[in-house]
Parts: C-alpha cells; sequence; structure tokens
C-alpha cells in the first residue's frame, strides 16, 4: 500500500488516470443504485403496509430485486447486458445510444453520470493530492451524486445514502480530517435543527409541508463533513443554486410552477461546493467586505 501511494507521489499522472478509471466504473455502479434503490424502499414500503394491516402476503414468491439481483437487462426486450456492453461510456458510444438486440434508445443519463462522477472525483483529487482527504472526499462525492439524481427524480432522499452518510463524516473527523470532532457534532446537529425549525414554522404559517425529512438529514451531514461554521455558507449557496436552476426551467418551460422543486439536489451541490472551494468562498468574501 505504501509503495502504491509513493508511486501515485511520484508520477501524479497515473494516480489522475486511477482515479479517473475507477470513477468512471463507480459512476456505472451509482446509475444502478440511482434506479434500483428508489424500486427497493417503494417493495419494502409496500411489504411493511400489507404487515401493519394484516393484509394477507401475496401468493407468488416475489423475485430477489436488489442492488446485484437481477442481472441488469434491456427494460424493453428483457435482453441481457453482457460484460462488453457495459464499459463505461465506451459500450454506450459503440452501441449508438441503443440496445445490441432490439435497438430501443438507451437514456442518456448513464454515460453523463458515468463522466459527471469521473469529472468531479479527478477535482476532488486535484485538491486533496495523494491523501485521506481524497479518499474519503471521493466517498462524499459519489454519495451526493446519488442523492442529487435520486432526489431529482423521485423526490426521495434514501436513509441508506443520507445516515451512513452522516455518520461517517463524525468518524473521519475525529481525527480531525476535514475539521475537529466538536465541529462536526455540532455541525450534525445544528444542520439537523435548522431546516427542521424552518419545515415546522413553514407548516405553522402555511398549513403545507415545504421540505421532506431526508433535506434535514443530508444537511446535518454535510454540517458532520464540514462543521457547523460551513452551514451558513451551503444554506447560501443552496439558495442561490435553486434559484438559478428553478427560474431556468420555468423560463424554459421545462417544469410546471405547480411541481415541487425538491431542495436535495441543491444541498447536495451546494456542499460540495462548499467542501472543495469553501475556504476560497470565504476568503472572498471577507477581501470583498474589507
Amino acid at each position: 500500500m505504501q509503495n502504491t501511494l509513493i508511486e501515485f507521489q511520484n508520477n501524479p499522472w497515473l494516480f489522475f488516470t486511477t482515479v479517473t478509471l475507477i470513477s468512471l466504473s463507480v459512476g456505472s455502479f451509482l446509475n444502478v443504485v440511482i434506479y434500483r434503490l428508489p424500486v427497493m424502499m417503494q417493495n419494502e414500503w409496500r411489504t411493511d403496509c400489507k404487515n401493519f394491516l394484516e393484509l394477507e402476503p401475496d401468493k407468488k414468491t416475489p423475485e430477489i430485486f436488489n442492488l446485484s439481483k437481477p442481472d441488469s437487462s434491456c427494460p424493453n426486450c428483457g435482453h441481457k447486458i453482457r460484460a462488453w456492453e457495459n464499459i463505461p461510456v465506451i459500450s454506450y458510444m459503440v452501441l449508438g445510444g441503443k440496445c445490441s438486440s432490439c435497438k430501443t434508445h438507451i437514456s442518456i443519463q448513464y454515460p453523463v453520470i458515468e463522466i459527471v462522477t469521473a469529472l468531479l472525483s479527478v477535482l476532488i483529487a486535484i485538491k486533496f493530492g495523494v491523501s485521506g482527504e481524497t479518499f474519503f472526499g471521493l466517498i462524499f462525492t459519489w454519495a451526493l451524486v446519488s442523492l442529487t439524481v435520486i432526489d431529482a427524480k423521485t423526490q426521495l432522499l434514501p436513509d441508506d445514502i443520507t445516515l451512513p452518510l452522516l455518520w461517517l463524516g463524525i468518524l473521519v473527523n475525529t481525527s480531525g480530517l476535514y475539521t475537529d470532532l466538536e465541529s462536526s457534532v455540532f455541525g450534525a446537529i445544528a444542520g439537523y435543527l435548522i431546516l427542521w425549525s424552518i419545515y415546522k414554522l413553514f407548516k405553522l404559517v402555511t398549513g403545507k409541508e415545504g421540505m421532506g425529512y431526508g433535506d434535514f438529514k443530508l444537511l446535518a451531514a454535510l454540517g458532520a463533513w464540514m462543521g457547523w461554521v460551513m452551514l451558513p455558507q451551503i444554506i447560501l449557496l443552496s439558495s442561490l443554486v435553486g434559484a438559478v436552476i428553478g427560474i431556468s426551467m420555468i423560463m424554459i418551460r421545462k417544469h410546471d410552477k405547480g411541481v415541487p422543486i425538491p431542495f436535495g439536489p441543491y444541498l447536495a451541490i451546494a456542499g460540495w461546493i462548499a467542501f472543495v472551494w469553501g475556504a476560497e468562498i470565504n476568503q472572498l468574501w471577507l477581501n470583498i467586505q474589507a
């Protein structure tokens, strides 16, 4: 392991190439998570509801559906995806964005997620270099990519991602990797309570729910990773990102004004920006104020 780290330090091109290839593969897996995890959640809720209501369970044995089973296949014709058809980005280009069997169009989401995951991962590697910060920063980035797309598509922020992300943030900061432990713990607490308070106040005033509990947990996780001092910046950035994207979507008529816009993606984007450039943004603000 030590020899590998030394090799990476002596050959930056090898380090960045390795990060790129690994993150492309991870991006391919994230596509699986983005599609399957919400379905798994719905299946679990359905089962829990039947048990709670004491309804008869389905007589038919349910098919195994998780992140590994069943094997990936074309949703149109059922063609099993072979290994050479599952190479990140390259397979999509070789196949012309179509199923090799029925020629049905394959969503552009798959290569886009793989490319975005790789680009963000390389930026993390550039920021932190060959270090523990990069290793955990990659995990942080991959989790945020998953949460962003899942929430954008389903308005869900799975506990299976947000809660482990929160606890991992506290764990890595026991050694002060990104911030001190006290700041990390108070960041998690404050992150949750800030949005919870806004939610309660909004509901009291309007009688409506302005956001979901997943948003509280996500901001708590961001606070755990970066400390309470970064929370104001994250909230301001998320509002700015949300305003820009929301207005753009309405202007180009791709979003109905009456349809709720999930807040999770904006939190995740703002959190990642703060994670990478938060100190520079704070310094820029102080320079402007001076």
